[in-house]
């Protein structure tokens, strides 16, 4: 019983939190719901956030968080879940821009990203809150403020 998480940081963005603290939120997000599975979280720049978020949602510019579940293949690679991108210089413009902490966005972006791996959505109202609220529970374990205040503070 593992969660196995590759992060794959090219061009070595600075200032995001460290592989082991994100192996561990992303962990304990995926805990709730499985004992084991597999995922890849690859952090690129502005360029590759943009082409991926037009390529796969028909959309222009990047955005903070894309997450692609694997689907089909739960007979050859059960454990398998997908992969995450988060965009850095989306990630810090937005943690800034909210006067939140990099590593209280950063574990958002990844607990929210990890949900969506795992089957969670919000295009209802009702998704929508039901996710929003599992967000926050496990983002508070993990002793981060909730997300979706506004104008969090800097501790």
């Amino acid at each position: 019983m593992s969660i196995n998480v590759e992060i794959q940081r090219p061009g070595a963005p600075r200032g995001l939190p460290t592989n082991i603290q994100m192996t561990r939120w992303l962990g304990h997000a995926v805990r709730h719901l499985r004992s084991t599975a597999e995922l890849t979280v690859r952090i690129v720049d502005q360029q590759e956030g943009a082409a991926l978020n037009a390529r796969w949602r028909g959309k222009l510019g990047a955005t903070n968080v894309l997450s692609f579940p694997v689907t089909g293949l739960t007979a050859i690679a059960p454990a398998l879940l997908g992969d995450i991108v988060l965009c850095a210089p989306v990630l810090k413009a937005e943690a800034k821009a909210q006067r939140k902490t990099i590593s209280a966005h950063c574990a958002h972006l990844l607990v929210h990203g990890a949900l969506h791996l795992l089957g969670y959505d919000h295009e209802q109202d009702a998704e929508a809150l039901n996710m929003e609220t599992l967000e926050r529970q496990l983002l508070a374990e993990l002793g981060f403020p909730d997300p979706y205040l506004e104008h969090t503070t800097r501790p």
